[in-house]
């Protein structure tokens, strides 16, 4: 029987692997091998900790939990189209010198893009 921890760090892995789609409280004990008891002990424990949110959710008939989780694993995608990566300045840029994040027009027009296609900044 694997130890209470291995358990949890296996059932926040698949939650993460759910993306933003969550998966169904009865979809991870299953996966995890656990009774409905231990995979609801688990996800309980995953949200005290802040890992994961669950969302009540009426499925076939019956109340059941959707898990996600609060933070999604990063990739190398997220920044590929970042313009620090090319940009010719990026060694004398630095919170203290003449170039910096905050005062860089190419970066905050990035962010602003990226914000806009993930709908961060809302309907305005």
């Amino acid at each position: 029987m694997p130890k209470p921890n291995d358990l949890e760090q296996r059932a926040l892995q698949i939650i993460m692997s759910a993306g933003n789609n969550g998966l169904l409280q009865s979809e991870l004990w299953k996966k995890l091998g656990a009774s409905s008891r231990e995979g609801s002990r688990i996800a309980l424990k995953l949200e005290s900790k802040g890992l994961i949110r669950r969302e009540k959710e009426l499925r076939n008939g019956r109340w059941t939990y959707r898990l996600y989780p609060r933070r999604l694993p990063a990739s190398i995608n997220s920044i590929v189209d970042c313009p620090c990566m090319m940009c010719p300045d990026s060694s004398k840029c630095g919170p203290t010198g003449n170039i910096t994040p905050q005062s860089c027009e190419k970066l905050t027009e990035w962010l602003f893009r990226v914000a806009e296609s993930q709908n961060f900044l809302g309907d305005s």
